[in-house]
């Protein structure tokens, strides 16, 4: 139900009958007793309801169909506990994915995607068809079940459920629907061995960038220190076993003698940080300078505060350059750096400046490698061979891609999510002035903190003004922005974090960050304007804790009818793809959104439109594998 709320006022006449047609349009399940969010129950002119995103359900009072109460109540013993002049219901859903699938955002794509009868699928011998169902077949002396696959001019395709890993759904991201092929053409053959052709072209550039990085020399670090185990201890979480597995192949690959080129998958919040944070701890040991970069100076902040807290009983000098230090505390820092006597920096693109220079530079880490510009990405490129560099990303590639290139690139994946975290509520509406105090309200109540996100500077302080009326008096809400003195966006980041400071209405300067445990509601303004990913990014700033946090993704009420249709997919996605790991699930429909451009290269991009992307992924595999069992890359090659 995009877009979709309901509001409910005191003294509103109210027609029952139409109402709870309602509630059940928007996934509510009428019971004989409500006792779980989603169920309502109606007995005579009493309406419970436990409305998505509400701690507590609500009672309504009908009085000749005119409501004369609303009221929170205790599910336990029915006691009424307070009176609320206006609610505001938002649609229920109790499952991330509502499409209904014939069988399984068995098959090769089981992990992100759902096969439907009339889907494009891609047979690997006969190329790409739709998918008619499934039908019983006489075959072996009974009857099976066989795939049905249309084909150019209603020819049909019966495969085996026993040959179903030869089938793919066919997906291209953002390609026009191809053309069907004919059964027994030589077409799909030859457009397979062109595609084969240009997937061996990147395959051999991609083994080849390893091989070169592989020749190097590079610093072999030592094995662990008694201090590397007592910095370890200091992590105040219990650690996934994806990230124990992670920190040892990344400590593997620092303790080798080729330079380290691994790129880190997770979803927000899973740990990535704490990772790097072991990884710049080790090189440190080894009397090694670390150099962490980071997207914004807000994250480097962040960071900077995170490292000193937990290296505050080891004699480490961590330092932050950015917009935040002035230029004489920049120039010293430099200065520091150039003589060994920092240890360890975090800082902006501003680290990649030709004035940056290390005594003896051992490890790169770099947060969203994907948001640096070119000439950053270039400077990185000159590292690669020589220092150790670890790569941090939360928008991750897709499973599928991520098996194919494994065999050339060293990846590592943090899937796991950590103890006691909770799916974030999400939810796509029209902007209601009472649903945002609503929201904001419910939050404070339970002492926690919001963000809001409006991405205008120029009304940020009008944004604000609206906000602050209609909350409770004494609460505290601020602004925070790009253009602001760096001192005085430092101090007010430092004060949200420490809780002084209620509502922070800001710009996407927060959509990268660490953990602040006690802010679990966002409000996203104009959501209409933000990429998926960036949508899945400013979701991530919540939830970081084991309490229910929520995600409000709000459009304009007037642009409703006119929003273009991309902008309506992402925000559809962003809302059916809100359990925990749902990183992979997003990244699928991004590029589905946006197209695989970004990613591949335009060139494997009509490949993959040619093929499909699973087949596609397939065919990559096949040719790294093939590569390298024909020895061309082994270092002795070389």
């Amino acid at each position: 139900m995009l877009f979709k709320s309901l509001k409910l006022y005191l003294n509103q006449e109210l027609n029952l009958e139409a109402f709870l047609a309602v509630l059940v349009d928007f996934g509510y399940l009428r019971q004989s007793q409500i006792s779980a969010e989603g169920d309502f129950s109606c007995r005579g002119g009493i309406i419970d309801i436990f409305p998505f995103s509400f701690q507590l359900p609500i009672r309504i009072d009908l009085d000749n169909e005119k409501v004369s109460s609303i009221k929170a109540f205790d599910p336990a013993n029915g006691q009424a506990l307070w009176q609320h002049n206006i609610v505001i219901i938002l649609p229920f859903k109790k499952s991330s994915n509502t499409k209904s699938a014939v069988f399984r955002e068995e098959f090769p794509l089981n992990n992100f995607v759902d096969l439907n009868v009339g889907d494009l699928v891609v047979h690997n011998q006969h190329g790409i068809g739709r998918f008619r169902g499934l039908q019983k077949i006489k075959a072996g002396g009974g009857l099976k079940d066989h795939l049905v696959i249309e084909y150019d001019r209603n020819e049909k395709l019966y495969v085996p459920v026993a040959a179903m890993h030869l089938v793919q759904k066919y997906i291209a991201f953002h390609a026009a629907k191809p053309k069907l092929y004919r059964l027994g053409n030589k077409e799909w053959q030859r457009v397979k061995a062109r595609t084969r052709k240009g997937i061996a072209k990147l395959a051999w550039e991609l083994l080849g960038l390893q091989a070169v990085r592989l020749a190097s020399i590079g610093f072999k670090f030592s094995a662990d220190t008694e201090w590397q185990a007592d910095f370890e201890k200091t992590f105040p979480y219990l650690e996934t076993p994806d990230q124990i597995k992670t920190t040892s192949e990344v400590k593997s690959d620092m303790e080798s003698s080729k330079p380290m080129d691994r790129l880190l998958c997770g979803d927000v919040g899973y740990g990535k940080t704490e990772v790097a944070m072991r990884a710049a701890f080790k090189a440190v040991m080894d009397n090694k300078q670390v150099a962490y970069l980071v997207p914004t100076t807000i994250l480097a902040e962040q960071h900077y505060q995170n490292f000193n807290a937990r290296l505050a009983n080891f004699p480490v000098n961590v330092q932050m350059l950015s917009r935040f230090k002035t230029k004489r505390q920049q120039d010293e820092i430099i200065k520091n750096l150039h003589q060994g006597m920092v240890d360890i920096v975090i800082g902006t693109h501003r680290l990649l400046s030709p004035d940056v220079g290390f005594k003896d530079l051992g490890l790169v880490i770099v947060d969203e490698e994907q948001r640096f510009g070119v000439k950053a990405k270039e400077q990185l490129k000159k590292l690669k061979n020589t220092i150790d560099i670890l790569v941090l990303t939360a928008t991750p590639i897709p499973r599928t891609l991520y098996m194919s290139l494994m065999g050339a690139k060293d990846f590592s994946v943090i899937n796991t999510s950590p103890q006691n975290r909770l799916p974030i509520k999400t939810v796509v509406v029209e902007y209601d002035t009472d649903l945002v105090t609503q929201a904001i309200k419910r939050e404070l109540a339970r002492q926690g903190q919001v963000f809001f996100l409006h991405n205008r500077i120029l009304d940020l302080e009008k944004i604000k003004d609206k906000i602050a009326r209609n909350l409770p008096v004494g609460a505290r809400i601020r602004i925070a922005h790009g253009q602001m003195p760096a001192k005085l966006l430092e101090q007010i980041m430092s004060d949200f974090i420490a809780g002084k400071i209620d509502v922070l209405v800001s710009t996407t300067i927060i959509e990268s960050g660490i953990d602040i445990p006690n802010a679990n509601t966002i409000i996203v303004n104009n959501a209409q304007m933000f990429g998926l990913s960036d949508l899945h990014q400013l979701r991530g700033r919540v939830g970081r804790f084991n309490r229910a946090a929520y995600a409000y993704f709000m459009v304009p009420g007037n642009q409703r009818a006119v929003l273009e249709n991309d902008a309506k997919k992402r925000l559809q996605a962003i809302q059916e793809h809100s359990d925990l790991g749902a990183g992979f699930n997003i990244a699928m429909e991004d590029l589905e959104i946006r197209g695989a451009g970004n990613l591949l290269g335009q060139e494997q991009h009509g490949f993959i439109t040619a093929v499909g992307f699973d087949l596609y992924c397939r065919l990559l595999k096949e040719a790294i594998t093939n590569f390298k069992k024909a020895g061309v890359f082994d270092e002795t090659h070389n």
